[in-house]
């Protein structure tokens, strides 16, 4: 598995991503993992109701973007993974579409680098809502 990648909805879980962090041989210096699922959300930003939300990527260039954001923030002082997992397909509202995972010694270090991996996902990824 790499470390940032996007997936067809149902390829992978949390549990998936949780495990394979676990198998981190630098684990053992970790004093957390954070986790970020996100969720389709029932209406948008201006009250408009969502039924549902269909995501593309392109794919190639959408792994090479998250895997870069991935291995950055993983050479960050106290970080001891970080993984992006991005689903692509049709989902209902509440339905998960991306995990955001981070293991790290501290606090402190851990949650400014899960902040920074979340928001450079929503920037970078060539990934975007179909009509």
């Amino acid at each position: 598995m790499r470390s940032g990648e996007v997936h067809n909805k149902g390829e992978i879980t949390l549990m998936d991503i949780i495990g394979e962090i676990k198998k981190n041989p630098d684990l053992y210096k970790a004093g957390a993992i954070a986790c970020f699922i996100g969720i389709v959300r029932g209406e948008t930003q201006e009250g408009v109701p969502v039924e549902k939300l269909e995501l593309e990527a392109y794919e190639e260039k959408a792994n090479e973007t998250l895997t870069n954001i991935c291995e950055e923030i993983k050479n960050k002082e106290g970080i001891i993974d970080v993984h992006i997992h991005h689903n692509l397909g049709e989902f209902k509202v509440g339905e998960e579409v991306v995990y955001v995972v981070v293991a790290g010694g501290h606090r402190k270090e851990l949650f400014s680098a899960f902040v920074e991996a979340v928001e450079r996902y929503k920037k970078e990824a060539q990934i975007w809502k179909a009509a």
